[in-house]
């Protein structure tokens, strides 16, 4: 199965982290030698990737009426793991805080 083709090429997200280095709910997250807009830009091109992965990959061989019951758990481990991916991406950036449980 062919992947659709990114929208966050690696232009895209530079020109992305330029345009968030001026946005002040951004930069009030800057760390020394981190600005939080390239964090930022980063974590929105590897969500892509693994909300394309989960969707167009994962989640299609899941549905697989041929598969196995071990075969189903190998793909559910799989979709777990994007999920962690996808977990790291939202907690990385400082700007996403508020996503995040207080608990």
């Amino acid at each position: 199965m062919n992947s659709p083709r990114l929208t966050m090429t690696p232009e895209v997200a530079f020109r992305l982290m330029d345009r968030l280095s001026k946005v002040k709910s951004v930069t009030q997250f800057d760390r020394p030698g981190r600005p939080e807009a390239g964090t930022l830009a980063h974590s929105v091109a590897d969500l892509e990737k693994s909300f394309r992965e989960v969707l167009d990959v994962l989640l299609p061989k899941l549905l697989d009426e041929s598969l196995t019951p071990e075969q189903m758990n190998d793909v559910l481990l799989e979709i777990g793991e994007e999920l962690r991916h996808i977990l790291y991406h939202i907690k990385d950036p400082k700007f996403f805080g508020y996503l995040l449980d207080a608990d």
